[in-house]
């Protein structure tokens, strides 16, 4: 068999399913490697790198989209984000218009430090994915956006509110 036969007898989507496992497990220690690095828990450290993924995007976040964005209750955010603010990574800022507004930054000191961090990672990504056409990484965006809405209709449908031990897509509306 030819590298071309090989490589089509390899990819299954179990075997793809795996590799996105794969690669979000590895990205979870990534992010608990940094916390490590920073002294943070690792929950912290996903709130900051949520903050900063944010930030980088130009669209900073509100504490209330964080706490949706990492899955925890608004008064969980909030002591999270005093813990964060505290430790001087983080910044509440009121810029919008409407000043009741919250938007998250980063501190001046802790962008440099993720910068460092996550040098390396970010290289290594962008010159794998460098290797791909962009009607490749066109189809990959939409194979991922696709996954991605499957998984919040799971999130928000048949796994929403489970109580232990009741199985996914069997919950009860309790009235």
């Amino acid at each position: 068999m030819d590298d071309q036969g090989a490589a089509n007898a390899d990819t299954t989507p179990e075997r793809l399913l795996d590799g996105l496992r794969t690669f979000g497990a590895n990205y979870t220690e990534f992010t608990r490697r940094f916390a490590a690095w920073l002294g943070l828990h690792s929950t912290d450290a996903v709130a900051l790198a949520e903050i900063l993924y944010a930030e980088d995007k130009g669209t900073p976040l509100s504490p209330a989209r964080l706490s949706e964005r990492i899955g925890l209750s608004s008064g969980a955010t909030t002591a999270l984000l005093n813990r964060l603010e505290k430790a001087g990574h983080v910044v509440r800022n009121r810029e919008h218009s409407d000043r009741r507004i919250v938007t998250l930054r980063s501190s001046p000191e802790v962008r440099p430090q993720a910068v460092t961090f996550f040098g390396p990672y970010t290289a290594r990504m962008q010159a794998e994915i460098s290797r791909y056409t962009p009607d490749q990484l066109q189809d990959f965006q939409g194979f991922v956006t696709q996954l991605s809405n499957a998984m919040d209709s799971l999130l928000a449908d048949e796994y929403h509110a489970l109580e232990p031990g009741a199985r996914p897509g069997t919950q009860e509306e309790k009235g």
